[in-house]
């Protein structure tokens, strides 16, 4: 009897083809990465979409609603100056009449040279979206047009016409024109004019800060002060959103009556500092 071991039956022969125990596993491998491959597709359609929608809305934040405000501009600007047929509006002893409008009255029309020579923005009662979304919006409750205390005047930086996108660029000593029914206030940005330093003022108030949306002090009668607190002269205070696209802080300007009143019967085509920028 022979020692040999039996190798017939391990002998491997070409035209059979070996058994496999791994199909399966591969199968389920090849399912699982089809899953796998649909979920990321899935996903990143997805993700597009969102861009598409998100890209939309800033083309419509940003652009379609200038183009909205601009039109509702034209109208409010039309609507005013229809009312004012009369140049010489004043209370007797020819100064200004007192204002007093409905929220969202259109009632005095904003003019800043340093932005433009023909930068002008009717200004509405109330700062809510709805009036905002019209063009400068004055806060309810503070001073008038050349009245003692803080004419404060909301805007948006980006949309809605962006009224106050290029606040920034107001200077110490700047020019920012009011214009009413019958009237026109020159206020000057608050700083040293010399050095171009904001804090540089006498009266101790900032030409431009930047705070917190929650610090309201700054649209009080003597901005910075208390908001009860007496006015200490004729300002005006320009705020909108910091930094641009955002509404993290808020962008702040002040500026003080320069002279009184001009009468538009005396100047009818404006004051000379609508000719300073």
């Amino acid at each position: 009897m022979s020692a040999e071991p039996d190798t017939a039956r391990w002998t491997w022969r070409p035209d059979v083809p070996a058994p496999s125990t791994g199909g399966a596993g591969r199968g389920r491998h090849r399912r699982a990465g089809e899953l796998g491959r649909t979920v990321v597709r899935g996903i990143g359609q997805t993700l597009v979409t969102l861009g598409l929608v998100v890209l939309l809305f800033v083309v419509y934040e940003v652009w379609v609603t200038d183009l909205l405000t601009a039109q509702r501009q034209g109208q409010l600007s039309d609507e005013l100056h229809h009312g004012w047929d009369d140049p010489t509006v004043a209370a007797p002893g020819g100064t200004p009449a007192p204002i007093d409008v409905a929220v969202g009255t259109p009632f005095a029309v904003l003019h800043v040279p340093r932005l433009s020579s023909d930068y002008s923005r009717v200004i509405v009662e109330g700062t809510a979206g709805e009036q905002l979304a019209q063009g400068p919006g004055h806060y309810v409750g503070t001073a008038m047009p050349g009245e003692q205390g803080n004419f404060a005047v909301a805007g948006h930086r980006v949309g809605r016409g962006s009224p106050f996108l290029d606040l920034d660029q107001l200077r110490p000593g700047d020019p920012i024109v009011v214009e009413t029914a019958g009237w026109w206030f020159v206020y000057r940005v608050l700083g040293d004019r010399a050095t171009g330093d904001f804090g540089g003022d006498p009266s101790g108030i900032p030409g431009q800060q930047v705070v917190r949306p929650s610090e309201v002090d700054v649209i009080a009668p003597t901005p910075d002060g208390a908001p009860d607190g007496p006015a200490t002269g004729a300002y005006l205070t320009l705020t909108t959103c910091h930094p641009k696209y955002s509404a993290r802080q808020r962008l702040i300007v002040h500026a003080l009556l320069d002279g009184g009143p001009i009468s538009k019967t005396a100047a009818p085509d404006g004051p000379a500092a609508l000719s300073e920028g």
